[in-house]
């Protein structure tokens, strides 16, 4: 049965549509929940959007001066504020500038702690959530105080490339403090995967390194001084901690939003005499060469969000759904990549497109260690009898640099 949660977080711009494309339900002792199709979906469909029960912008990614809206990661910069920021505090002038969608004239901040916002909407949305609890007032700045202390301390122990943030954790704990109904708050965030205490260890030492243990209890010590509620005790526990750590690290999906990817795609879809387009298209060209020397692969506005329906589909090595978030927000989008039937599983890849393409040897060494699972994929039963090794063109091609192709999808696939 379809998890009944659009009503707590907004999931879906067109609910109907969603409920009568998918449902969430057991997929199976080793895999669990899945998504699956109830009627056909066309090739292209977007089967559902949401929106995450919680999310949050990467520390590191925030303090590297990536402005993005404190509530749905929104870049708030112009794209030639972007770009030029990318480039190194270029004075570079992009062309178009009608195609680019950032509305300063709308973006809004915390009059305490001047947070910044990308609207009213999601001002008042954070402020009716969670930031009640985590706004810090005049505290911002001040090293001392217990929510900069669990930032700083974060930072210290997980670097770029981030793939979590302390503040997920802390933004699950603020939500339950503020709302009246907590009991189904608690509730809604115990739907997602859960793991065995071992397996929760895995994780662990993954998001935080060899010296985990030790981390792991400063951590804690810190979220306990900063957010500690009684109605959550068991989440400040040596146990619960873990395992609210193990649920992020499980279930977090990763959030990419660039007000220059934005104006990319627009420019793209703009009718232009030929040489005007030649022009265009030269100019996006060598403004990703010259970011890629200036910047490398730190192109957006990143974090991660905790998504009830998105966290039900399994991975695939030949998937037939992905996500995006095409409105630079962290509205998740999930489009069909192909014909799917009805009762058809719908599957995504936890595996980017050049990992999707090495061996099956390399594709499961990455999601054990990553997610903990052997994959038993058509693809991977198909190649079960190759050779269980990494081939040395892989290699060459793992210590390769990333050509301008692939730069320029990373850039525009947002």
């Amino acid at each position: 049965m379809a998890a009944s949660t659009g009503d707590v977080f907004g999931r879906c711009a067109e609910p109907g549509a969603a409920r009568a494309a998918v449902e969430a339900r057991f997929a199976g002792s080793l895999k669990g929940k899945g998504l699956f199709a109830t009627r056909s979906i066309r090739k292209g469909e977007t089967l559902f959007l949401e929106k995450p029960v919680v999310s949050s912008q990467f520390l590191w990614n925030a303090l590297y001066g990536y402005k993005a809206c404190d509530h749905c990661l929104r870049a708030l910069e112009t794209a030639e504020e972007n770009a030029q920021r990318l480039l190194g505090k270029s004075s570079r002038v992009l062309p178009h500038p009608e195609q680019c969608s950032i509305r300063k004239d709308l973006q809004q901040a915390c009059p305490h702690c001047q947070v910044a916002y990308c609207s009213a909407e999601c001002r008042q949305a954070a402020l009716e959530q969670y930031h009640q609890v985590l706004c810090l007032g005049p505290s911002r700045e001040d090293p001392k105080h217990p929510l900069n202390k669990l930032q700083e301390a974060w930072r210290n122990i997980h670097y770029p490339p981030e793939t979590a943030s302390i503040m997920l954790l802390a933004r699950m704990v603020a939500t339950v403090k503020q709302a009246k109904d907590k009991d189904r708050w608690v509730k809604l965030f115990s739907q997602f995967c859960c793991k065995t205490a071992n397996e929760e260890e895995e994780i662990v030492h993954k998001l935080l390194g060899d010296k985990f243990k030790g981390q792991l209890e400063l951590l804690r010590r810190l979220f306990t001084e900063a957010l500690y509620d009684e109605h959550l005790s068991r989440w400040f526990t040596p146990e619960g901690f873990r395992s609210l750590f193990a649920l992020v690290g499980t279930n977090g999906q990763g959030i990419g939003t660039s007000s220059l990817s934005q104006w990319v795609h627009a420019c793209d879809a703009l009718e232009l005499p030929l040489r005007e387009r030649e022009e265009l298209d030269a100019f996006i060209d060598q403004l990703y060469k010259d970011i890629e020397r200036e910047t490398g692969e730190f192109l957006n506005c990143e974090g991660s969000g905790l998504y009830v329906l998105q966290s039900c589909c399994n991975h695939s090595c030949i998937p037939n759904a992905e996500t995006s978030f095409p409105d630079n927000n962290f509205l998740l989008h999930l489009t069909a990549l192909e014909e799917i039937r009805p009762g058809e599983e719908i599957c995504i890849s936890y595996l980017d497109c050049c990992q999707r393409e090495r061996s099956r040897h390399s594709r499961h060494k990455i999601l054990r260690e990553h997610y903990l699972f052997t994959c038993s994929c058509p693809k991977c039963l198909a190649q079960a009898d190759d050779p269980s090794l990494t081939s040395e063109e892989e290699e060459e091609e793992g210590d390769g640099e990333t050509d301008d192709a692939e730069l320029e999808d990373e850039m525009t696939d947002v």
